[in-house]
């Protein structure tokens, strides 16, 4: 193929290739030189042009295939638009006489086809430069129409179109020529050629003036004619054509002269309706065949031209746009909807046309009113349509009133307003439930009355109206839930005044029915009594039915009507009316089969009638309970539902007698009784109905093969038994459209109605399978026998083996006595019988005997030779399935070789057709079956592929390949290479008309695309060769005129893309998708989709980069206008918007998360500006709303909402976006926050972002954008739409969550959000008002709590506007459940009221934590800068704030937290939960309150925690007289009133309460499920520490060991399995706080026993504390081993060497000591400090057995982390366990008698442990910091009894390792030995401090001279000398009086050494000035003080005398010049580095 790419065609290559690869390559070739000529130099290509002309023009005559010629006319046009033109006539010539030829013959018709496609292709690029030959080669193309064949046509008819493209108005003198052919070609019997022939008339009215002026009721019949017997592709190129041009015709300017000539005349709108209502009502027929038929009386307009003038109509607006529609609503409407309306009556006169154009009405209202308008429009139609209502409710209103008239015409009157009403209520459903809460204005102005109006209509006479009626009562609660519970009484009030109305009962009751439908969509629910209400009424109605046989009917009706829907509310709700309708049920049947006899005997037709809607009623009542409430089916209920059933099926079997005594009448009633009872016994386990399966069987066959069935409606069952591959290629008009809804129609034939609500008015309150559209059950004829088929699969599978052969006999045999269609009937429902059997057989896993199977195979066999082609289809899958049941190889292989003999021989289509699909189907279920069976297989299908005379045979032979290469995987690779070029070469030949064959060929190459996965990605030459193949392929199809094969030319790319994305080219991939992005195939627009999202997950950039590229070339102007203006972002965006199909816009979402995760950050700007273009829709409706009235204090900055109305008018892509849409931009704006939160930090720091804008502009941060945010955030926390207030509210949350931190640069101390507390406030107030629902309210107190604790508000004043909403919201839920608004559920009030109280407690949390450290900051710093922001105002005015309403909050909390204590109970204490409920939930909503008790319980709890902890537990108010809420029967403590109960004791009430808050952190603690989050754990954990701060639960811990012990254990486990550091610092918390309250109660009871036993002898009192007398420790009975199991699991997880097991060697074993992490660090100190408290809890004894692991353990921390530090720093953790040596070593228990002695060696012991880590044995001793181990063998010499440590042998070595480190290199350790022994040289006990000071005085003298020496160098050794001076001058003042003298003799000299002279001073380095500084100052404070010494040592050394005098004046200079002496601050800073703690 590399051949292939060059300019001019290697003709030796390709000559000596086979037939299809030369093929393949000059299509390679050709597809190489378009992209080579736009690329090439002209000069280069003018040099070649010549020989390729001539290679272009001899291909033209070898043949060439449709997509070869398509390639090679474009080709030669570009090269005629590039190069020179003056050869172009003769190619023209001679394209003209290959065209005039009069050579026929079939193999000449490729070169003259491609001879028509070149003159288009050249006249399209060429223009007007050919004008002057184009009338010859237009006579001549149209000469050559007259004889040509469909294909020809076809071709020709493009190609003048393309003519016409390209010479625009200069093609004037032939527009009537082209436009009589193409009229002719317009019915043409060929569907392609009438769709070439519309875009051929599309484009030729652009410039022909005569088609939108003097023709245009000639070109609207020619439509008409056109859609007859059309198919789906037609419709739509005719309807655009047409819709088109009467648009022109609408909005035409017409040219003044040459139209007066025309006698053209101005088309009015109205007379252009005119003409669309014509075809719509008369169709194609002209005035006098019409009235023939008036007269006659025969059908009316056929299907298919109504559906195509309905799509005309929609084009028609389309193209005048939405703004055209807005301002022409009114007449289009009343135009629309008088085509059902009484003047035209020929649309409606049967049910069944009705029906049908009811529906082409609604769609058209639907794609105008619903896809064109923006909200406020639709807003305004919705009005309009209410007039309407109105209107027609006053015209029947005179009617009904009028008793003059006859009766008869006011019912025809009646009947027809009745469908207008239908369609207009249907719209207005539709509209409003699209608006969702958006329509709440509309709802509330009174002058529309829009509920009154719909209210009203559901007493109209006809039940359509009334349905629909309800079923926009239905729409209208879904959209706007707070008018469920209103609509709903004021129906229930009606239903109850006029109940003696027969029109209200089943009116009202529909009403009900649809409302309580309603209740699943709405979260909020309807209050839980509503449930009682109706279920009395129900009973009531069906009670009372007997009493007026007028009324009868309708209220069985209604009765059980209300029953079903009560039944959706689920379990909750019917669980307390299941006994009443059990009881119902029961009696609705008789009770045995004789009661049913005598019953039969009596009663009348119309007595029958009422019982069958009875019966019916009642068993859709129950199917309504088993599919809804699945909870309560228990045994015991199933027991109580089973008794009628065999009753009901005698009725079943009696039916038909009942029908040949009564008449027709009940025939009806009887068909929904069957429908009725099958669809319940279905949903029922066959076991429950065992004793009558063969009656059901009998009759379910009888109804099967019953004579008087209506016409077959294949289309309603079958589809549900195919694979929906299948149904995709074989059945063009099942495929999923836009236009389904009415497309419908077509597929069922005419005599079969479509789904309409009328057919089952109790489908009213399902949920609709189709999303959200009207319910359309299928009229019950059709339904009984879909249902009939399904329960035979059942009832079959069941009965026993005799009497399954018996029944599939019968079935054989009446297929077999029935003739004509009538079979065709029979054996369509015997199929559908016979696949659900065995769909139920595979599924069940059973068998069939051999009896059974030849029957079904028998029966399927006829079934797949059957003319139908959804039959055929059906029986494949049959055919496949029982093969799949049988499971046995032969019996597969049999199967296969039936359908091999039956193709071999067969030569008719159909035949031919069924048994290549049951090949495929076989393959299917069973996968690869064998190699032989495989390529005999592959061979028949190959070959029947081929079979070019029907495109039937080759479109299925080759959809059966693909699902045999599909199952096949690994096996088919043999076969891959000769499939691949046998695809290839069917796409290069196979006509382009033949759309379902190339579609096909796209599934094969899919599938041979997967096969080969990603060996795609290969090198080798046959690998290349392949994907060559593949990839060209994929060229032809994208190529190809239909939209469905361009679908599958891209999910073919998808997959090469995914397998081998190098190979793919990217760009022109992106631009073809791009072009496709508005299709109007909605399977087209499914795959572009599925591609990019999969594009978009691997290479987004690029992808959005192509995109744009593609917009700025412009090349191709299919690409979206917005693609330019916003990217492929912004259109996809506006797609979104637009688009209604579910899984489309569920693929559209996926993509823009996709993009927005890989992009958002570095195009921040561009999504931000996508996001706020979307939602400044909604500043329009707000700018208005939100502005609040209430003036605050004149101070007020005004929270309002001037600020963010828009100020750029310049239009934006996004008109008037949907609700939805603005939805989907808020979630995106917070993805984008939570996006950059993982990117730069510089996204959340001001400061930074303006410094890093400044070096590069194009850096963008988030920061930056502040401002926008919080006005998106406004914009839709402010709208109308309550779905998007949520997410506006939320993301508020997150602004304020990510940016409360940020300092602003320009002003310390505020942060940045400061500047927008208006908006906040403005945003969160509209939110409070008394009518906005609970989640909104919900979510607006989590903002406000959030706002609050952000800190970012310092001031009062300005905190009180946020706080005062909070107030509000208190007073508001003080009062209880009770008070809150009756709307909705009760559980939503309660979510309401814990939202509240949860949002006080995080604030109260707040206000206690800054008081806090407040305090501390006051305590710590007099007044330094950063105590200004923390110790500001709000600090302890926030905590004021709160504490106002204290009283109140506290007594609430404590009551949600005893609600949520009672409902975490498990369910066995069911039984004692209090009967009402609790304080905010009611007994019945119990299960939906759980969920908000869950999400708030956390926070209330810490919250309540520290109330308790605040006041003590000594409650200020325990009157309760002060309360300003009524107290709740569980308030806490408080008993209920009227029990009377005994008043508690506060001690009781304390106990109440610490048991609560502890029980409930326990509860939670103990079972931690994954999903618990870290704020519950840590919250918990907070609350536990704030109660364990106060006295007395201190107390309780501590005399209860036992709770101390659970807690410990429960702590312990959450450490274990949380790894979050935060939490396990809290938990370590806590587990102090218990160690304190066990010391506290340990040294209560020592001392109270000491006070008791004053008197008494001391030896006598008994042992307090853990280890008794023993020292035993028992685990699980003890607290302390508890608490050190704990304590060993955090060090042991941070330091594992601690753990013997794992270091392998039970002693200290010296290892490189480590640095832990700073939450590390702290985790391992607090275990320390607690380990360190552990002896004061035991007895003497019990500290022996504990004592040596707690030195182990703090020694062992010491030893692993003793790292060394620059200046001598000790790392934290060294610290800490220095800090927890000393409190043991101080510890009481060390002097207490009884373990004095055992304490003692112990610490022996463990000095000599701390030596023995110097040990230098395995070499690592120096990586130890000496310092630290010092450090620590201080703490021991200064803390411990002498007795301790001097032994003389602890002692010497101790001494040993002073003055090693007093010999060490590192003067920083020098410095701090000289500290360490500073402080044991002034310990007071000389048997402690005398050998150090013996042993090490001399050498520091040593080391000071040594200094003095060589002066010191640098700060360290500074140190060093002025620590050692301080140790000799503390050495002088401890030494006695005798010696002191001659100490002082020794230090003087030192001291005078360091003086520096006069001429020194001026040249001295800092460091040896500061020296002399230190040296003069110490000088002149010992000579006073030791005068007499001084004094003889000056005398005695005159040079040391002249030394100093010189000193002292040189010091008195510099002092004279030098007065800020900066090193006085030098000795400052230097001295600085000390010891951080003091240990000693």
């Amino acid at each position: 193929m590399e051949l292939a790419h060059s300019l001019l065609l290697n003709e030796e290559a390709s000559n000596q290739l086979g037939e299809v690869q030369k093929a393949e390559f000059i299509f390679e070739w050709l597809r190489y030189l378009e992209k080579l000529l736009l690329a090439t130099n002209r000069d280069d290509v003018r040099e070649k042009q010549k020989t390729l002309v001539e290679q272009l023009l001899s291909l033209l005559n070898s043949s060439p295939g449709p997509p070869t010629r398509k390639l090679l006319a474009q080709n030669l046009a570009i090269l005629y638009s590039i190069g020179d033109t003056f050869s172009v006539y003769e190619t023209i010539d001679k394209c003209n006489d290959l065209i005039r030829s009069k050579d026929d013959s079939p193999s000449y018709l490729p070169t003259k086809l491609a001879a028509v496609v070149c003159l288009g292709s050249l006249y399209k690029k060429l223009g007007r430069i050919l004008a002057n030959s184009f009338t010859d080669t237009v006579g001549n193309i149209l000469k050559a129409m007259k004889s040509a064949e469909s294909q020809g046509r076809y071709e020709i008819m493009l190609s003048l179109q393309s003519i016409l493209t390209g010479l625009g108005a200069a093609a004037a003198p032939c527009h009537r020529d082209i436009y009589k052919a193409a009229r002719s070609c317009l019915t043409d019997r060929s569907m392609a050629v009438r769709c070439a022939a519309a875009k051929c008339l599309l484009e030729l009215q652009n410039e022909a003036v005569f088609m939108w002026s003097t023709d245009l009721d000639s070109v609207a019949t020619l439509c008409f004619k056109s859609f007859e017997g059309s198919n789906y592709d037609v419709r739509i190129s005719v309807s655009k054509l047409l819709g088109t041009v009467l648009a022109k015709a609408v909005i035409a300017k017409h040219p003044g002269a040459a139209a007066s000539r025309q006698s053209a005349r101005k088309v009015s709108l109205e007379e252009v309706l005119e003409l669309l209502g014509a075809g719509f009502l008369r169709g194609s027929s002209g005035f006098l065949r019409a009235s023939g038929d008036m007269l006659k009386g025969s059908s009316s307009v056929s299907r298919d031209v109504r559906v195509g003038v309905t799509q005309a109509y929609v084009v028609f607006v389309s193209t005048l746009g939405g703004a055209w529609l807005e301002k022409n609503l009114a007449v289009f409407l009343s135009h629309i909807l008088s085509l059902v309306s009484q003047s035209n009556p020929k649309a409606t006169q049967t049910q069944i046309d009705a029906v049908c154009c009811r529906r082409c009405v609604s769609f058209i209202l639907r794609a105008t009113i619903g896809g064109l308008l923006g909200e406020k429009a639709q807003i305004a139609a919705a009005k309009d349509i209410c007039q309407a209502v109105w209107k027609l409710k006053k015209v029947m209103d005179a009617v009904l009133s009028d008793g003059n008239l006859e009766t008869r015409l006011s019912s025809m009157d009646v009947a027809a307003s009745q469908h207008m009403l239908v369609c207009a209520l249907q719209e207005l459903g539709n509209l409003i439930h699209s608006l969702g809460t958006t329509t709440a204005p509309l709802l509330q102005d009174s002058s529309t009355g829009l509920l009154d109006s719909v209210v009203s209509v559901v007493l109209h006479p006809s039940i359509s109206v009334r349905l629909a009626a309800a079923w926009c009562l239905h729409c209208i609660a879904v959209a706007l839930p707070s008018y469920l519970t209103p609509l709903l009484d004021r129906c229930l009030e009606r239903l109850t005044i006029l109940k003696s109305s027969p029109e209200a009962v089943t009116g009202f009751g529909f009403a009900v029915a649809a409302l309580l439908g309603a209740v699943t969509h709405c979260p909020l629910g309807i209050p839980h009594g509503k449930g009682k209400i109706i279920m009395t009424l129900a009973e009531d109605l069906l009670c009372s039915a007997a009493q007026n046989s007028r009324l009868s009917l309708q209220r069985t009706q209604a009765g059980w009507l209300l029953i079903a829907a009560l039944m959706t509310l689920g379990p909750a709700v019917v669980s307390h009316h299941l006994a009443r309708v059990l009881l119902l049920w029961k009696c609705v049947f008789p009770v045995s089969p004789k009661d049913l006899e005598t019953e039969k005997s009596r009663g009348d037709s119309f007595t029958w009638q009422v019982t069958l809607e009875g019966r019916a009623g009642a068993l859709c009542a129950v199917k309504s309970f088993i599919s809804h409430c699945g909870d309560l089916l228990t045994e015991e209920v199933i027991q109580r539902v089973l008794p009628p059933l065999p009753c009901a099926v005698d009725l079943l079997t009696q039916l038909s007698s009942l029908l040949k005594t009564y008449g027709s009448s009940l025939k009806t009633p009887s068909v929904v009784y069957r429908q009725r009872l099958y669809e319940l016994l279905i949903l029922l386990p066959p076991e429950t109905y065992k004793g009558n399966l063969c009656a059901i069987l009998k009759e379910l066959a009888a109804e099967l093969t019953a004579p008087d069935t209506q016409a077959a409606a294949s289309t309603c069952f079958l589809p549900a038994l195919c694979h929906p591959d299948d149904l995709l290629i074989l059945s063009p008009l099942l495929q999923e459209t836009d236009h389904r809804f009415i497309e419908e129609q077509l597929l069922l034939g005419n005599g079969v109605a479509c789904g309409s609500l009328e057919y089952d008015p109790f489908s009213i309150y399902e949920k609709d399978v189709d999303g959200n559209s009207v319910p359309k059950p299928l009229p019950p004829a059709l339904s009984v026998i879909s249902s009939a088929s399904k329960l035979f699969g059942v009832v079959c599978a069941h009965v026993d083996e005799a009497q399954r052969v018996l029944i599939l006999e019968q079935l054989l045999n009446s297929i077999k006595h029935t003739k004509g269609a009538r079979q065709q009937t029979v054996q369509l429902h015997v199929v559908a019988a016979v696949s659900n059997l065995l769909k139920y057989v595979a599924g069940s896993k059973q068998s069939l005997s051999p009896e059974v199977r030849r029957l079904v195979l028998t029966l399927v066999l006829g079934a797949l030779e059957s003319p139908s082609p959804l039959l055929r289809c059906a029986a494949s899958e049959a055919w496949a399935r029982l093969a799949q049941v049988v499971d046995d190889a032969a019996f597969a292989a049999g199967l296969a070789q039936v359908s091999f003999d039956k193709l071999k021989s067969a030569r008719d289509v159909v035949t031919r057709t069924g048994h290549s699909l049951a090949l495929g189907s076989l393959h299917r279920y069973l996968g690869g079956t064998g190699p032989q069976h495989l390529s005999s297989c592959i061979g028949v299908l190959y070959t029947l592929s081929q079979d070019s005379t029907s495109p039937d045979v080759q479109t299925w032979a080759l959809h059966s390949l693909s699902l045999t290469i599909d199952s096949a995987g690994a096996l088919y690779h043999g076969h891959v290479e000769s499939t691949l070029s046998l695809i290839v070469m069917l796409l290069l030949s196979v006509p382009p008309t033949h759309v379902q064959v190339h579609q096909s060929l796209g599934r094969c190459l899919n599938a041979l695309i997967t096969t080969l996965g990603p060996e795609l990605q290969g090198n080798s030459t046959s690998v290349s060769a392949l994907r060559t193949s593949c990839l060209l392929g994929c060229a032809v199809m994208q190529d190809h005129p239909g939209c469905l094969v361009q679908a599958q030319a891209i999910s073919c790319l998808q997959q090469l893309h995914m397998f081998a994305p190098r190979h793919v080219n990217l760009s022109s991939l992106v631009s073809c998708l791009c072009v496709n992005l508005c299709s109007p195939y909605l399977l087209l627009r499914r795959a572009v989709l599925a591609c990019l999202r999969q594009l978009v997950q691997r290479e987004a950039a690029e992808v959005s980069e192509h995109a744009v590229m593609l917009a700025r070339d412009g090349r191709d102007p299919a690409a979206d206008a917005n693609l330019r203006e916003v990217g492929l972002e912004g259109a996809l965006l506006a797609l979104l918007d637009r688009e209604t199909d579910e899984s489309l816009c569920q693929d559209i979402r996926e993509t823009l998360h996709h993009m927005l995760t890989s992009m958002a950050v570095e195009k921040l700007s561009l999504w931000l500006k996508l996001c706020k273009d979307v939602l400044a829709a909604s500043a329009d409706f707000t700018a208005v709303t939100c502005v609040d009235t209430m003036q605050e204090e004149e101070g007020d900055r005004g929270d309002d909402a001037s600020v963010l109305t828009r100020g750029d008018d310049r239009p934006h892509p996004f008109s008037n976006p949907r609700w939805a849409t603005r939805v989907f931009a808020a979630d995106c704006v917070c993805r984008i926050i939570n996006q950059c939160e993982n990117a730069n930090s510089a996204h959340f720091d001001i400061a930074l972002a303006q410094e890093m804008r400044k070096r590069d502009s194009r850096n963008d941060f988030l920061v930056l954008h502040l401002a926008d945010l919080v006005r998106m955030a406004f914009m839709a926390a402010t709208d109308h739409s309550d779905q998007l207030r949520l997410s506006g509210l939320d993301t508020l949350l997150v602004v304020i969550r990510q940016f409360a931190d940020i300092a602003e640069p320009e002003f310390p101390g505020h942060v940045i959000l400061e500047q927008y507390q208006a908006n906040v406030g403005a945003a969160l107030r509209p939110a409070f008002t008394s009518e906005t629902p609970p989640d909104i309210t919900a979510k607006a107190c989590q903002v406000c709590s959030a706002w609050i604790a952000s800190g970012v508000v310092g001031d009062l004043s300005d905190l009180r506007r946020v706080h005062q909403l909070l107030v509000s919201s208190l007073t508001k839920i003080q009062a209880g459940k009770e008070a809150l608004s009756q709307l909705y559920s009760e559980s939503a009030a309660t979510m309401e009221i814990l939202a509240v109280l949860k949002a006080w407690a995080e604030v109260y949390i707040i206000a206690v934590q800054r008081h806090k450290n407040y305090k501390q900051t006051l305590k710590t710093t007099v007044n330094s800068e950063d105590s200004m922001r923390s110790g500001s105002p709000s600090a302890a005015g926030l905590l004021d704030l709160v504490c106002t309403d204290l009283a109140t909050l506290s007594r609430l909390w404590l009551a949600a937290l005893q609600d949520f204590a009672l409902l975490t109970l498990p369910a066995e204490f069911a039984s004692q939960l209090p009967v009402e409920g609790g304080a905010f939930y009611t007994a019945e909503t119990s299960q939906s309150a759980k969920p908000h008790y869950h999400s708030s319980w956390a926070l209330i709890l810490h919250a309540a925690a520290l109330w308790l902890a605040s006041t003590g537990f000594a409650d200020p108010d325990e009157g309760g007289a002060n309360l300003s809420r009524p107290v709740t029967p569980t308030s806490m403590g408080q008993g209920s009133s009227s029990s009377g109960a005994a008043v508690k004791s506060p001690e009781d009430i304390y106990t109440d309460r610490f048991h609560l808050i502890l029980g409930i952190s326990v509860e939670f603690l103990c079972s931690l499920r994954s999903d618990a989050g870290l704020e519950s754990i840590t919250a918990c954990l907070h609350a536990l520490q704030a109660l364990l701060d106060v006295p007395w639960p201190r107390s309780r811990i501590g005399s209860d060991q036992d709770l101390g012990i659970e807690l410990l254990n429960v702590l312990h486990r959450v450490i274990v399995t949380r790894e979050s550091p935060a939490v396990q610092l809290a938990s370590l918390e806590v587990v102090r706080q218990i160690i304190c309250a066990a010391q506290e109660h340990v040294k209560e009871k020592r001392r109270s026993a000491e006070v008791d036993d004053g008197a008494s002898e001391k030896e006598t009192l008994p042992e307090f504390g853990e280890g008794k007398d023993t020292g035993g420790l028992v685990p699980g009975k003890s607290l302390v081993f508890a608490t050190l199991e704990l304590c060993v699991c955090i060090l042991v997880r941070q330091l594992p060497e601690l753990n013997p097991k794992l270091t392998g060697s039970p002693g200290v074993k010296a290892s490189k000591p480590k640095t832990l992490s700073e939450e590390g660090s702290r985790l391992v100190a607090a275990a320390l400090v607690i380990l360190a408290e552990l002896p004061a809890v035991c007895s003497p004894e019990g500290s022996i057995s504990i004592l040596p692991t707690i030195l182990y353990l703090a020694i062992g921390v010491l030893r692993e982390t003793a790292v060394k530090l620059p200046g001598g720093q000790l790392s934290s953790t060294v610290t800490a366990s220095l800090q927890a040596l000393k409190g043991i070593l101080t510890s009481p228990m060390a002097r207490a008698e009884k373990s004095h002695e055992a304490w003692t060696s112990l610490l022996q012991s463990a000095l000599a442990t701390v030596l023995d880590c110097w040990s230098p044995a395995d070499g690592v001793h120096q990586e130890l910091d000496e310092v630290s181990l010092l450090t620590a063998v201080t703490v021991f010499i200064l803390s411990t009894s002498p007795e301790v440590t001097t032994v003389p042998c602890l002692q010497n070595r101790c001494i040993e390792k002073f003055k090693a480190a007093l010999e060490s290199k590192d003067s920083v350790v020098q410095m701090k030995t000289c500290q360490l022994l500073h402080s044991i040289f002034q310990y007071p006990k000389p048997a402690i401090s005398y050998p150090y000071i013996y042993s090490l005085a001399s050498s520091i003298v040593e080391r000071l001279q040594e200094i003095d020496r060589r002066k010191p160098e640098d700060a360290t050794e500074l140190q060093l000398c002025q620590e050692g001076i301080k140790l000799l001058e503390a050495l002088v003042t401890i030494a006695d009086e005798e010696h002191r003298s001659q100490l002082v003799a020794c230090l003087l000299p030192i001291l005078i050494s360091f003086l520096l002279d006069e001429t020194a001073l001026g040249s001295a380095t800092s460091v040896t000035r500061s020296l002399h500084d230190f040296a003069l100052q110490n000088l002149m404070q010992i000579g006073p003080r030791y005068s007499s010494v001084f004094k003889s040592v000056m005398a005695s050394s005159p040079a040391l005398k002249a030394r100093l005098e010189a000193a002292v004046k040189g010091n008195q200079e510099s002092v004279r010049v030098d007065l800020p002496s900066k090193h006085a601050k030098n000795l400052a800073r230097n001295s600085s580095i000390q010891l951080k703690t003091n240990f000693l």
